[in-house]
């Protein structure tokens, strides 16, 4: 790897929440990772060294938090910033976070792992091969079809599905499919396999957002692209392509049999973490790689989203939630 893990900083665990739940545990790996690693772990961005080597950040907090994380990471002295989709909770404060790297001269690259995925990859280049063909990005998560399962995940998930679970598809098609507020010529929903609910959550507070949903884009460039996305669908992900008369020519799915083994290795070793974390990692080892050698030697990271993408791709969000709602 192109970097090593310095320092976390998790000031829940090593403050208010560590005799909670979680509290215990997350000390005793903390202590095997600095006994193992030396990563040091500590509470505030502010109480960083000065960088001796070139630093980059990796910010997965509470989307709420990340314009505040990203300036901290900025006056710490990072020359480049891995952040978590969506990057914030709206367009304006985005749009904000993009111009402060930029005066700081600061890259700031998205943990849209999807970009980078094979499955995605064979798709596209499948496609390419039959004239006229149609693409479907389908996402699955694996929630318990139940309203305290998906009640929980409404609330945790506040932003809403298009701007959380289905925003890495609508990264792929800003970035591979000419899609823009502007470009953007009709959306069509498919109401059969789509399905909205208000369910209360933990904090007895109730919330409104899709368990699933599907539809297609259609651009003023002439591209046409469908999208679905299913919290109780599953742990694999996968994408189609149909030919001109409807029929299905081709599918591949994440994970493919090649990364089944891997996933069945991480599933015994972490028997209870949510099971798309084992699909994901490899492409989350890739997009970590290329932002760490990207700072590390300055060489494009290629095919990861930027900053500039996740903004595009936060504004078709919140131009098609009132839509599909």
């Amino acid at each position: 790897p192109s970097a090593s893990l310095d320092y976390i900083i998790e000031p829940w665990f090593l403050g208010p929440g560590s005799t909670g739940p979680g509290g215990p545990e997350f000390a005793e790996w903390a202590d095997s990772s600095t006994s193992k690693y030396g990563t040091k772990f500590i509470t505030s961005v502010a109480d960083l060294p000065t960088p001796e080597q070139p630093r980059v950040a990796l910010i997965s907090g509470r989307t709420a938090d990340n314009p505040r994380l990203l300036n901290e990471c900025i006056d710490a002295g990072c020359k480049c910033i891995y952040l978590e989709k969506p990057g914030a909770p709206t367009v304006k404060e985005l749009e904000e976070m993009k111009s402060c790297a930029e005066e700081a001269g600061i890259e700031v690259l998205m943990g849209y792992n999807k970009n980078v995925c094979k499955y995605v990859r064979k798709t596209r280049e499948f496609a390419e091969t039959i004239p006229g063909s149609h693409v479907t990005f389908v996402s699955n998560n694996a929630y318990e079809n139940t309203p305290e399962s998906l009640g929980e995940c409404f609330e945790r998930n506040a932003e809403g599905m298009l701007k959380n679970m289905a925003i890495h598809e609508l990264a792929l098609l800003v970035s591979f499919y000419d899609v823009s507020v502007e470009n953007i010529e009709s959306v069509e929903a498919d109401k059969e396999f789509s399905s909205m609910q208000t369910l209360p959550g933990p904090s007895g507070k109730e919330f409104t957002d899709f368990d699933k949903i599907k539809f297609t884009i259609k651009t003023k460039t002439g591209k046409e692209v469908s999208v679905a996305a299913d919290r109780c669908g599953g742990t694999d992900s996968f994408a189609t392509v149909t030919d001109t008369d409807g029929k299905e020519v081709f599918r591949y799915w994440m994970p493919d049999d090649e990364d089944k083994a891997t996933v069945q290795t991480l599933q015994a070793k972490y028997p209870t973490a949510m099971p798309y974390f084992f699909t994901q990692d490899p492409d989350y080892v890739t997009v970590k790689e290329l932002a760490a050698k990207f700072t590390a030697t300055g060489e494009e990271a290629e095919g990861l989203a930027t900053i500039g993408i996740a903004v595009e791709t936060l504004r078709v969000a919140e131009y098609l939630t009132p839509l599909l709602m």
